[in-house]
């Protein structure tokens, strides 16, 4: 079965299928912590501004707050 290890993060990816596998080398390059333990997130973060921005959808129907 073909398989690649990533040299950033060490994370070992295999699959039946070479095509399928190439397809997720592309998504895990993409992805990638580089160290174990960063964040993976794409998305930028912006530590002062945490609050949601759905506010209708903030709380449950009792009023409970659904986001940490």
């Amino acid at each position: 079965m073909p398989e690649i290890i990533c040299k950033d993060c060490g994370k070992k990816m295999a699959h039946e299928n070479e095509d399928t596998l190439k397809v997720e080398e592309a998504v895990h390059k993409k992805f990638c912590r580089k160290k174990p333990g960063e964040s993976y997130s794409y998305m930028h973060r912006d530590p002062q501004h945490m609050s949601t921005f759905d506010q209708e959808r903030a709380a449950d129907q009792k009023g409970k707050p659904i986001t940490k």
